[in-house]
């Protein structure tokens, strides 16, 4: 077996291994299921052609996905925004886990690409603030102040995720 064939052979098997969970980042960075994917054919395609000189492919997949979803949202700055409603309506009965995601689905896209960003790898992924900082090209400090930036934005402009996760919403502004 030739080097270019171990090459091909081990990209093939990290796409495999990847690509599912690629598409859940770049569908919590984007909100939208066909940019994600998109995004995630954008970000191997750089990494095949890096392949045999890349340390860490992971990482800089995710660096990618971070750069082009931010470019994607800078562009979509020019459209008017969405007008969201006020409230969600009410419920009869406890809250489905749709019903969870589609609110923190919402809450997610008014956030700040960067502070999107940071609380998908944070607490979704469950990376740690440096690596997280490492994947974003940033300091720590700055993957700390905007986790608490972003979480202090959802409570402001999200408290019914409070409630929906069975938390008092003011035990949650403390």
């Amino acid at each position: 077996m030739t080097s270019e064939d171990r090459a091909r052979s081990g990209f093939a098997e990290f796409v495999r291994a990847e690509t599912a969970g690629l598409t859940r980042f770049a569908y919590l960075l984007t909100g939208d299921r066909h940019h994600a994917e998109d995004l995630v054919q954008v970000a191997l395609a750089r990494v095949a052609v890096r392949w045999e000189r890349l340390d860490d492919p992971g990482a800089y997949l995710r660096r990618v996905l971070y750069t082009q979803a931010a470019s994607w949202w800078r562009w979509r700055r020019t459209r008017p925004p969405e007008r969201l409603g006020a409230s969600l309506p009410d419920r009869a009965g406890p809250v489905d886990d749709v019903d969870l995601r589609l609110a923190l689905r919402a809450a997610l896209a008014r956030l700040t690409v960067r502070q999107r960003a940071v609380l998908v790898l944070r607490y979704y992924e469950d990376r740690t603030e440096a690596d997280t900082a490492e994947l974003l090209g940033c300091r720590v400090g700055t993957v700390k102040s905007q986790t608490r930036h972003a979480l202090g934005r959802l409570r402001v402009l999200a408290p019914e995720l409070a409630e929906m996760v069975g938390r008092d919403p003011q035990e949650v502004h403390r």
